[in-house]
């Protein structure tokens, strides 16, 4: 199969294509607003982009198709398809900002298929990792590139025998003290002790001021759903889709992932509010997740 692949390396997947529009203040305010990123550079008469939104600007939508796409591209997804790789999961991505993009700049951008690795075996199934390049560029002049990575795979057969264990969370010396206030039933925040700004998830020092001392707030339980998505595919151990992970804020102000109780996958609602509970994953393990009520979920349909 390798064989059939590899003239695909070095084949371009996009040629002078143009992003849908100029990079704009108002996906710029939307941006900063899903990830909580306050950074006055953003904001204000005259903003940059944040650099991580360097892909944002070359995504089409999903019913549009992006002029400027080579064949390239699709007929190595054809040929994979067909041959039972029909699954994809992203990897990894590289990106360099080489000048803050603005309101007003209308961005070209060319990708290249830089290499279709070998079939490789994965615990998700066999398949092979193919990688792009995508070079922006402003006027001519180029403002950022970016490599992307997939697993184009054949989905791996569930496992027979028992179900497996949950995974179990990393715990190091920086997050140590919130996995103890768990086992206590309290979700506690790091609050930094220098400015006193709250931060979740646990990190060594404080994103504010630098300050690496710290102490700790219990969080009274109350959140509201601030986004969420439903995962299909790809199955994970002990998991069993389709299930809903939604980014939670919680009443003092700080985010963090979780699952969501109560109501099925499909009812949950963006602004929907939720209550802490910990839940028992096995002998060894509770976590805290977050409950919603189908009352409250079904008023959120009305």
């Amino acid at each position: 199969m390798h064989h059939l692949l590899k003239p695909f390396e070095g084949r371009p997947a996009a040629v002078s294509a143009r992003a849908a529009d100029p990079v704009n203040a108002p996906m710029i305010r939307h941006w900063c607003e899903a990830l909580g990123d306050t950074n006055p550079a953003y904001a204000g008469d005259d903003p940059i982009a944040p650099p991580t939104m360097l892909q944002a600007w070359t995504l089409p939508g999903l019913s549009t198709a992006r002029a400027g796409r080579a064949p390239a591209h699709d007929e190595l997804f054809a040929l994979l398809d067909g041959a039972g790789y029909t699954a994809v999961v992203a990897t990894d991505c590289e990106q360099e900002y080489v000048r803050p993009l603005r309101p007003g700049d209308e961005i070209t951008f060319d990708s290249v298929i830089e290499t279709v690795s070998p079939r490789k075996s994965t615990r998700l199934g066999a398949g092979y990792f193919i990688t792009t390049t995508t070079r922006l560029r402003v006027a001519g002049e180029l403002v950022g590139t970016h490599l992307f990575r997939i697993l184009k795979y054949a989905p791996a057969p569930a496992p027979a025998g028992p179900a497996p264990a949950r995974p179990r969370p990393v715990i190091n010396r920086d997050n140590a003290p919130f996995w103890e206030g768990v086992a206590a039933h309290k979700l506690l925040i790091q609050r930094c002790a220098a400015c006193g700004t709250l931060r979740f998830p646990w990190l060594p020092g404080c994103g504010r001021c630098g300050s690496p001392e710290w102490g700790t707030a219990e969080a009274c339980g109350s959140g509201t759903v601030h986004s969420y998505v439903v995962v299909h595919h790809p199955p994970f151990p002990a998991f069993d889709p389709p299930y809903a992970v939604a980014l939670v804020e919680l009443a003092e102000g700080v985010r963090m992932i979780s699952s969501i109780t109560g109501v099925p996958h499909d009812r949950v609602r963006i602004g929907m509010p939720v209550e802490l509970e910990f839940i028992r994953v096995d002998a060894e393990w509770e976590l805290p997740v977050f409950r919603a009520h189908a009352d409250r979920a079904a008023g959120a349909d009305a």
